[in-house]
C-alpha cells in the first residue's frame, strides 16, 4: 500500500492536468471559432484515450506499439483541430489551441515512459505544422515553445533519474563485493589462524625436546619429526578431511610404516556437520583398520554421491619401482578400495 500510494498520486495529478486541456477544448466551442464540431471532438477523444491508456499502462518503459500510437496521435491532433478553425481569425484563436498544449503534455508522459525519440517527432511535427499553418511568430503566440520545453525538461529530468539509478546499482553491487571481498578475507584469516594453532599444538612438544637435546635426538624422535612434518602438511592439503579422529589414526598409520596422504579439493565443503561427522569417522575407521602400505584419501568434486574415496595399496617388491614410476616391473597391488558416500 505505501509502495503503490506514491505511483497512484502521481498518475492521478497526471490525468487531473490532462482533463484540463480537454475542458478548454469544450470551452472553445462557446467561442464559435470553429467550422465543424465532429473533428475536434475526434481529437478529444483520441487524445483522452491515449492519455489515459499511457498512465494505466504506465510501467518502466512502455511497448513501442504504443509509444508509435502515442506519436500517431499527437500528429493527428493539430491536423483535425486546425483543419476547422482559420489561422487568420481576428482576435486570437484562444482557447482553441488546447492541442498544443495537449500534444506537450502527452509527449511529456512519453518521455517520462522512456521513450524519447517517439516524443521528440510528436514536437517536431507540432513545430513544423504550426510554422506552416500560422507561421513561425506562433510558435510564441499559441504556446508551442513551452510544449517544446515541457519535453526537454523531462528529457533532463528522466535522463538524470536514470543516471543515478545506473549510479546507485553500481555502488550497490560494488558494496556487495566489498563486503564478500572482506568475507572472504576473514575466513582466510580464520583459517590461517587455526591451522596455526593446530601446528603450534602438534610441533611444540617436539620443539620443547629438540631444544633441550640441543639439537642430538635419536632414532626414533627423528622418525617423529617426520611423521608430525606429514601431519603438518595435512593441515594445509587435507582441511575438511581431518577431525581429531582422523588426525589420531593418520598418526598411529605413520608409525605403523604407512604412507599416509589425504587430498581436500574442496568437495565436501558442502556438507552439513552430521554428514561430515559421519564421513570423517567412516575415514578414521578405515586408517585405523588398514594394512597397506600407502593410503590416500581424496575427496570427490561436488555433485557426485561419494564423497571420499579411499584407495590402500600394498607395495610390490621393496617398493623402489613404485617410486620410480617404473610400473611395466612391477605394479601395486590394491589392498582397500572405499567409497564413503555423501548421505546415510
Amino acid at each position: 500500500m505505501t509502495i503503490g500510494a506514491p505511483r497512484v498520486l502521481l498518475v492521478s495529478l497526471a490525468a487531473l492536468f490532462s482533463s484540463y486541456h480537454i475542458v478548454l477544448g469544450v470551452y472553445s466551442f462557446q467561442l464559435g471559432f470553429h467550422r465543424e464540431l465532429g473533428p475536434v471532438i475526434a481529437a478529444m477523444v483520441l487524445y483522452a484515450i491515449t492519455t489515459a491508456v499511457l498512465l494505466i499502462v504506465s510501467r518502466l518503459r512502455v511497448p513501442i506499439w504504443l509509444a508509435s500510437f502515442a506519436c500517431a496521435v499527437a500528429i493527428a491532433l493539430p491536423l483535425l483541430v486546425t483543419s476547422q478553425l482559420n489561422a487568420n481569425q481576428e482576435g486570437g484563436l484562444s482557447y482553441s489551441t488546447w492541442y498544443v498544449a495537449a500534444v506537450g503534455t502527452l509527449m511529456t508522459i512519453l518521455v517520462t515512459l522512456r521513450r524519447p525519440g517517439f516524443a521528440w517527432a510528436g514536437i517536431a511535427f507540432l513545430v513544423g505544422q504550426t510554422i506552416l499553418w500560422s507561421g513561425p511568430l506562433a510558435l510564441i503566440d499559441m504556446g508551442v515553445i513551452g510544449s517544446v520545453a515541457w519535453v526537454a525538461i523531462a528529457h533532463i529530468i528522466t535522463n538524470a533519474l536514470a543516471k543515478a539509478a545506473r549510479d546507485s546499482g553500481r555502488f550497490a553491487l560494488a558494496e556487495r563485493e566489498a563486503t564478500d571481498w572482506h568475507a572472504a578475507q576473514e575466513a582466510h584469516l580464520n583459517e590461517r589462524q587455526f591451522r596455526l594453532g593446530q601446528t603450534s599444538v602438534m610441533a611444540l612438544p617436539m620443539l620443547r625436546a629438540i631444544q633441550q637435546s640441543h639439537g642430538e635426538l635419536s632414532a626414533a624422535q627423528r622418525a617423529e619429526c617426520l611423521h608430525l612434518e606429514g601431519a603438518i602438511r595435512d593441515e594445509i592439503r587435507g582441511r575438511k578431511l581431518l577431525n581429531n579422529a582422523v588426525r589420531e589414526q593418520v598418526m598411529l598409520a605413520r608409525r605403523r610404516g604407512t604412507t599416509v596422504t589425504l587430498l581436500d579439493e574442496g568437495g565436501i565443503d558442502d556438507l552439513d556437520e552430521a554428514d561430515l561427522d559421519r564421513v570423517l569417522g567412516r575415514l578414521a575407521e578405515a586408517l585405523r583398520s588398514t594394512t597397506a602400505d600407502k593410503v590416500i584419501a581424496r575427496t570427490v568434486p561436488e555433485g557426485s554421491d561419494v564423497a571420499v574415496t579411499v584407495v590402500g595399496l600394498h607395495t610390490s617388491g621393496d617398493g623402489s619401482a613404485s617410486m620410480l614410476g617404473a610400473e611395466s616391473l612391477e605394479e601395486d597391488e590394491v589392498e582397500l578400495w572405499l567409497e564413503i558416500p555423501r548421505s546415510a
